[in-house]
């Protein structure tokens, strides 16, 4: 299928990939900073976003849906960024397809990617509702966050519970998640229990990577995220302390500051 496609800025081109629930929009924090330097390609998933999809499907359609996208925008090479399920897709096209890609940003995702999430209550499941809703009519609202965020599911993908934080997430979250359809969940729930790995094979990716994770993330921990980026030739890891899933919208500055200089060093030893 033909996918919705966000694109910004022009130069060297940056396919970037978000994760679940998510869409091209929600990378905003790393695309509209990156469009000041290079071309980034931000695309709705099958089933996520403005690319409506209503049958069922796999995970692997995803990836047959990108290489469309690489062929239709004459892509002969770019640099691959994929947050959390869309890491997940970057390294199954450098798998496939090696030949396109010159550099991997890895956020909050791995290769053989475990969680150690509690077992929700039913009060936590409620809180979610209440401050999901509160937030998106009064984005960071401290209330709110005291009361109903850190008392709910919110607690576990947010580390430092702050303000800009539930911002970004009532800007871009809220929308993504209730645009993420039916056989978008169940592609990924197939996809979960299949117990996906491909350690083994990630002595074939010979790129410069840059690994990012957040220490207090439940859903991909830190430290499957470590255990891929040891396991690549050439990678870059960086764990930020006290930070979950979200980080990227907990820290924006700091990441953006990390992938730059990560991008500058890359360009610097290209160009020798």
């Amino acid at each position: 299928m033909k996918l919705h496609v966000t694109i910004k800025g022009q130069g060297y081109p940056i396919l970037c990939l978000h994760g679940h629930p998510g869409s091209g929009h929600s990378l905003s924090v790393f695309t509209d900073h990156l469009s000041q330097r290079f071309l980034t390609i931000s695309p709705d998933l099958r089933g996520y976003g403005n690319s409506r999809y209503k049958k069922q499907f796999d995970m692997r359609d995803h990836l047959i849906d990108l290489k469309e996208l690489l062929d239709d925008y004459n892509m002969e090479q770019c640099l691959l960024l994929g947050w959390s399920l869309g890491g997940i897709l970057a390294l199954e096209l450098i798998l496939q397809y090696p030949e396109k890609f010159t550099g991997l940003i890895l956020i909050a995702s791995a290769a053989r990617p475990y969680g150690n999430h509690p077992k929700v209550s039913n009060q936590e499941l409620v809180y979610a509702g209440i401050a999901g809703i509160l937030n998106y009519l009064k984005p960071g609202w401290q209330w709110n966050i005291n009361t109903f965020a850190k008392k709910s599911l919110f607690r576990y993908l947010i580390g430092q519970q702050t303000p800009l934080a539930y911002e970004y997430l009532a800007k871009y979250g809220v929308k993504a998640y209730l645009q993420t359809s039916q056989p978008a969940n169940q592609a990924l729930s197939n996809a979960l229990k299949a117990r996906y790995n491909r350690l083994q094979e990630l002595d074939k990716i010979d790129i410069p990577c840059l690994v990012l994770a957040g220490s207090e993330d439940r859903h991909i921990t830190a430290q499957s995220s470590e255990e891929t980026a040891n396991n690549l030739r050439n990678s870059h890891y960086i764990c930020y302390p006290n930070h979950a899933h979200l980080f990227p919208w907990e820290i924006p500055e700091k990441v953006l500051k990390d992938i730059d200089q990560w991008l500058t060093q890359q360009l610097i030893i290209n160009n020798e």
